[in-house]
């Protein structure tokens, strides 16, 4: 389990399907938020950053391990670790647990877009050092 940034989702009726399974797109948006969280939780404000610097991230490109179901009122774990950062996208892994038990794992490439015309862009200095910092080894 990957320890050093975790966010709390709760599984809610929206989430599931009729079984009360959680629906296999809805973990794509417990991912999205803890990554959110994640970046709020280290003074990037996204929104400052499009303003600002006109610097949007984006999917570029994810690779998800379906390992088991989380069901309907299950309290997640959505965990974040940054693997590798480079000039104009870094790569995360991801997983969501049920207490001890993993539900997926993901590893997810995120590109640096300008905001203004969605073309890529290198990662700004000193923002792509300060993220550089952060990578872990997990």
């Amino acid at each position: 389990m990957i320890q050093k940034f975790s966010w709390p989702v709760r599984v809610y009726w929206e989430d599931t399907d009729a079984g009360g399974v959680v629906y296999h797109a809805r973990y794509l948006a417990f991912l999205e938020r803890a990554r959110s969280e994640w970046m709020r939780s280290r003074g990037f404000d996204q929104e400052t950053m499009r303003r600002r610097d006109d610097l949007v991230f984006v999917v570029r490109a994810m690779q998800i391990d379906f390992r088991g179901p989380a069901r309907l009122d299950d309290q997640l774990q959505v965990s974040v670790g940054l693997l590798e950062c480079r000039g104009a996208s870094f790569t995360m892994v991801q997983q969501i647990h049920l207490g001890d038990v993993l539900l997926i794992q993901a590893k997810v490439r995120i590109a640096a877009l300008q905001a203004s015309s969605f073309r890529p862009r290198p990662i700004p200095e000193p923002l792509n050092s300060e993220l550089k910092s952060f990578v872990e080894n997990v």
